[in-house]
């Protein structure tokens, strides 16, 4: 299945405490578990008012359902094309 980045920009989410990321994380997993379709949210990366999420999907469409859905921005969705990392310079 193919993996997406999705950058989201919202203000003020590298100040959010504990519990508030916990109920959106909470409104994310019950959004995946109501889309009827293969979906898999891996992680997601806080910088300051930006989140970088790597998740799942069969098309940047379900993606940006998840985001509808889910109340939360989806400002971009790229497509993952290849993986790098210290093992591909030991090839």
């Amino acid at each position: 299945m193919p993996q997406f980045v999705v950058e989201r920009n919202i203000p003020g989410l590298g100040d959010m405490d504990a519990r508030t990321l916990q109920q959106i994380s909470a409104k994310s997993n019950a959004v995946v578990d109501s889309l009827g379709v293969p979906y898999r949210w891996i992680t997601s990366y806080v910088t300051g008012d930006k989140m970088y999420c790597v998740h799942e999907a069969e098309s940047a469409d379900v993606i940006y359902r998840h985001a509808k859905e889910g109340g939360f921005p989806a400002d971009r969705v790229t497509e993952v094309t290849t993986l790098i990392g210290p093992h591909t310079g030991r090839i």
